[in-house]
């Protein structure tokens, strides 16, 4: 889910639009395309969700959590703006609730199909599948070397498999997609881009004739999403894959390209903004690898890494991106990481 910790550093950018939709609201955007901003209980407080209208029915692209108020949203949105013309795919850039959330309910509700990467969908499924389990002992584990008191480890337990409350349950078939892909949307081609770090497969979608570009998470104006370690994959080096994966888009997108992205406002700039955003990491793990010249733990380097305060709603989120962090500069020979006799992992630079 895209819940950021910081800001990035300012750059310049310029907003395309001087408005935005109310929340459960729609407004056009292009030629065929429409803009939804879906309201969520968490603090970002929205998602942008885009709807592409063909000759004969609409594509849906991302969808909300599942809650019987984005339910409501949608229920209206199709009655009173696509109510011309069937709803015909849904298709979803990543496997975080607010991005997925209602995708299995719009297809079970509508009979239509959906459309995402492999990886997204596996993970989605194993992920709504532990709803309801104990959490494991690696788990404990893994929080307990990242440096977690017991009260913390306690709720670790008590909140493990919330994933699934907000996912409703998805079709057992999908349309896989992958880098390159060329679909027909709205009258036009979006070729898909595949980023990496935020989540395993993230599709992105690049209309390169327009010069249009919806982004999910992989770029945002304003913040820069969640990039963590998580204890299935405990030696996992997703910071890498993220930094590779902005430099990719600054490749293959155009300088002026219009951003449509997940939260925050349509925008252009979209080469100094993943500059930025590329500068951050490096800033923080120069910061971390100055601060690791005595032993830390992960709990111990949130100042190198987050402006914000890190309090139990956001501990868990703040750790894994410390440990991605912490993780990219062992795989390139700066720090080791050694356990102590209660098992906790003590970092220091070489």
């Amino acid at each position: 889910m895209s819940r950021q910790l910081s800001s990035c550093r300012q750059v310049t950018i310029d907003y395309e639009f001087d408005s935005t939709p109310d929340e459960g609201q729609t407004m056009p955007v292009a030629d065929g395309m429409h803009w939804l901003r879906m309201p969520l209980p968490f603090a970002l407080g929205h998602i942008n969700l885009w709807l592409l209208e063909n000759d004969d029915g609409w594509a849906i692209v991302d969808t909300g959590i599942s809650t019987d108020s984005s339910k409501q949203v949608w229920n209206d949105t199709i009655a009173k703006v696509m109510r011309s013309k069937p709803v015909n795919h849904v298709v979803v850039t990543h496997l975080h609730p607010d991005h997925v959330g209602c995708a299995g309910w719009l297809t079970d509700e509508f009979g239509i199909d959906l459309w995402m990467t492999r990886d997204e969908y596996l993970l989605c499924r194993v992920l709504v599948a532990d709803t309801g389990r104990a959490a494991p002992e690696e788990g404990v584990n893994f929080y307990h070397a990242a440096g977690f008191p017991p009260e913390s480890l306690q709720r670790y337990q008590k909140m493990f498999g919330m994933f699934g409350k907000y996912v409703a349950p998805l079709p057992e078939a999908y349309k896989r997609l992958r880098d390159g892909d060329e679909l027909k949307f709205a009258g036009h081609t979006w070729q898909v881009l595949v980023g990496r770090g935020h989540s395993p497969e993230h599709a992105c979608f690049y209309d390169a004739d327009r010069n249009l570009f919806v982004s999910g998470d992989q770029l945002l104006p304003t913040i820069s999403s969640n990039v963590s370690v998580y204890p299935t994959e405990p030696k996992a080096n997703p910071l890498r894959d993220w930094l590779e994966s902005l430099q990719m888009l600054k490749a293959r997108l155009s300088a002026d390209v219009l951003v449509f992205p997940a939260h925050g406002k349509p925008f252009r700039g979209a080469h100094p903004r993943l500059d930025a955003v590329i500068q951050e990491h490096l800033d923080g793990l120069s910061a971390l690898y100055d601060l690791c010249k005595e032993p830390q733990r992960a709990l111990d380097v949130f100042p190198a890494l987050f402006k914000a305060r890190i309090s139990d709603s956001n501990l868990i989120m703040a750790t894994g991106e410390s440990i991605a962090h912490l993780n990219y500069l062992i795989n390139d020979g700066s720090l080791t990481a050694e356990s102590d006799d209660d098992g906790v992992l003590w970092y220091r630079a070489w």
